[in-house]
């Protein structure tokens, strides 16, 4: 998959797992250097999204996709902002958890990482949403990375992801 940045072109190492497989279990760090698990089956919606730049307008995507996640009770839904490795400083998002992908598993896992320059082996600009069940529900890889999400697709997904839990896990 090619994914552009103003005039470079760089490509996808490896591809993204497709829609309805069961997600995997990765480990990743948070700034205090302890370790965290996401992906796998939960219990949870869990929402992942990976960055290679973190500047003001994809600050504001986060915002904006802030607005739409459920928080609490049974449709609770767990964000988490995911980078390539510890050049990236952490915004400081309330709802958002901030992880570092410093063991590349979740690159590895999830087909995230960039090759070429300007972002070479940083993560792609992506949206995960893992359903309850631990599937992959949804993905968004924008093909150019100063595209905006489709925040009204994400929002239909999480609602669909919500409703369609059956307790049994991915199959």
């Amino acid at each position: 998959m090619q994914i552009k940045s103003k005039t470079y072109i760089m490509h996808l190492e490896n591809l993204p797992l497709d829609i309805g497989y069961a997600s995997e279990k990765v480990t990743l760090r948070n700034m205090d250097i302890t370790e965290c698990i996401l992906g796998g089956h939960n219990g949870k919606t869990q929402l992942i999204i990976t960055t290679p730049l973190i500047d003001d307008a994809f600050l504001e995507e986060l915002k904006i996709i802030d607005k739409i996640l459920p928080k609490d009770g049974n449709y609770e839904v767990t964000a988490s902002l995911v980078v390539a490795n510890n050049t990236h400083k952490s915004p400081s998002l309330d709802n958002f958890d901030f992880y570092i992908d410093d063991k590349d598993e979740l690159a590895d896992f999830y087909g995230l990482r960039l090759k070429g320059e300007p972002y070479n082996d940083e993560l792609t600009k992506a949206i995960i949403l893992i359903s309850k069940d631990g599937a992959i529900f949804y993905d968004d890889f924008v093909l150019n990375i100063d595209d905006k999400f489709n925040i009204d697709t994400l929002y239909r997904k999480i609602a669909a992801a919500q409703v369609c839990y059956t307790g049994k896990g991915c199959h």
